[in-house]
């Protein structure tokens, strides 16, 4: 089934199986969407178990719009390993002006059918310094702190309403 949104342009069910494919089984490292030809719906383009950053960075054409889903792996402090899935909006300078517009008025409807609460961060790229590997492992991070700060609020505000 096609899930149609706002920009007129659906979510096709394989883009939300493979996000959940990711998300649970932790086999695959990335997915690739991209709008099919037809500008009708958002298609699967390629997905990925490999953990190489520069493989993916390969995948992301120099002059069309994607979309990534990538999950970054990362040790935490006291020996811990956390995974964090970033959404990558990839829109180069170079691609056409109508694509961009596409992309852009799409990726909300794209969020709230992949359930944006499984999305730590989102990335915005327009060229390959943006979306460099330390650039994702720093909103990982970010996400994680906020995370654990706004856990330690909600228990500081669970007891105050008790008392």
């Amino acid at each position: 089934m096609l899930h149609t949104q706002s920009s007129g342009i659906g979510v096709s069910d394989e883009c939300v199986a493979k996000f959940e494919e990711l998300r649970l089984g932790k086999v695959l490292k990335y997915i690739i969407l991209e709008v099919a030809p037809n500008l009708q719906e958002i298609i699967v383009g390629k997905t990925s178990q490999d953990a190489d950053y520069d493989k993916f960075l390969e995948d992301l054409p120099e002059n069309e719009c994607k979309w990534a889903i990538y999950d970054f792996a990362f040790e935490v402090d006291g020996g811990g390993k956390r995974n964090k899935i970033v959404l990558i909006s990839w829109v180069p300078d170079d691609a056409k002006v109508k694509q961009k517009m596409i992309y852009a008025s799409s990726k909300e409807a794209l969020k709230r059918k992949l359930q944006s609460g499984a999305i730590a961060a989102e990335v915005q790229g327009t060229d390959y310094s943006e979306v460099a590997y330390e650039i994702g492992m720093f909103w990982t991070s970010i996400a994680s702190s906020l995370h654990a700060l706004t856990t330690e609020i909600i228990a500081v505000l669970s007891k105050v309403a008790k008392a």
